[in-house]
């Protein structure tokens, strides 16, 4: 008698995709160098209690502007503050700016997108409405202004990282609803509605996934666009307020004292350049993958 051998099933979607982006060693080298930024970030009270033997915020006046050396790394500051110490303690609240409002943004635009160019009609035009009414607004401006009036709150990496967000998610959902504009006019979206499937599963099962490789590309986007905004606000003085440092107040605080300590410039504008080039990598890379046209 003969046996009956089990059926293959096909990889999902999202399998298939990370499949692919394995596959792409750039993509890979650059994801495997932001990670080892983040875990050098995220464990710097370790690295500086057990590896660098320094206190980001101990001040030693006696052995200011000193060069690298093996008491300290990266050298020293204005206050005799270790620099690498610091430069790692500041990628914590960089980092965590990008990624809070890199969420804001998604957990804002995503939904808002789909609602508009799903259901159009009304619900478009009062999402475009909102849109248009908040990109009237100049954002850089926006953000000066709320900076000086609300200087206490906006100064601290939470603060800094809710306002980012509420601002700047109209991106995502312009882009969401464009592209699902064109996918729900699809034979398997209507034949999804023929089936009896409800508009969320639709849109959130069906919908979601054809627009996931925009929505990648736009999240790095965010992510670069939070930092640098953060550095932006810094160099005029209305980012995050001292003594808690970040990547960008570091690099204001020493644009001045780069003829005499260009270690100081040297090491936060490392840091930025290469976790930004990195985003980049690897948004470009998930972007590839992700993109259901570009299937091998």
């Amino acid at each position: 008698m003969a046996t009956l051998q089990p059926q293959k099933t096909s990889a999902g979607y999202f399998t298939e995709s990370f499949g692919r982006f394995r596959r792409d060693p750039v993509s890979m080298t650059a994801l495997i160098v932001f990670i080892l930024i983040c875990l050098l970030s995220f464990s710097a009270p370790l690295i500086a209690q057990y590896v660098l033997h320094t206190d980001p915020n101990k001040i030693d006046l006696v052995h200011t502007y000193e060069p690298p050396s093996p008491a300290h790394w990266g050298g020293t500051d204005d206050y005799g503050r270790d620099a690498l110490t610091r430069v790692l303690f500041a990628g914590q609240v960089s980092l965590f700016i990008g990624f809070t409002v890199t969420i804001i943004q998604l957990v804002i635009g995503i939904p808002l997108g789909l609602i508009a160019g799903y259901y159009h009609g009304y619900a478009d035009d009062v999402i475009n409405a909102i849109i248009q009414l908040r990109n009237a607004i100049p954002t850089f401006f926006f953000l000066v202004l709320l900076s000086v009036t609300f200087r206490s709150f906006v100064g601290t990496p939470w603060g800094l990282a809710i306002v980012f967000g509420l601002l700047d998610w109209t991106g995502e959902t312009r882009a969401v609803r464009g592209l699902v504009l064109s996918v729900k006019q699809r034979d398997y979206i209507d034949a999804a509605r023929v089936i009896g499937a409800r508009d969320r599963r639709i849109m959130f099962r069906h919908l979601l996934p054809n627009v996931m490789y925009i929505v990648l590309i736009i999240a790095g986007f965010d992510i670069i666009g939070a930092m640098l905004g953060e550095a932006g606000l810094s160099f005029l003085g209305l980012g995050i307020q001292a003594p808690t440092a970040s990547w960008g107040n570091m690099l204001n605080g020493s644009l001045e004292n780069f003829e005499n300590a260009p270690w100081l410039v040297f090491l936060p504008g490392f840091f930025i350049t290469i976790t930004v080039l990195c985003i980049f990598l690897i948004t470009d890379g998930l972007r590839d993958a992700f993109d259901p046209r570009l299937k091998e």
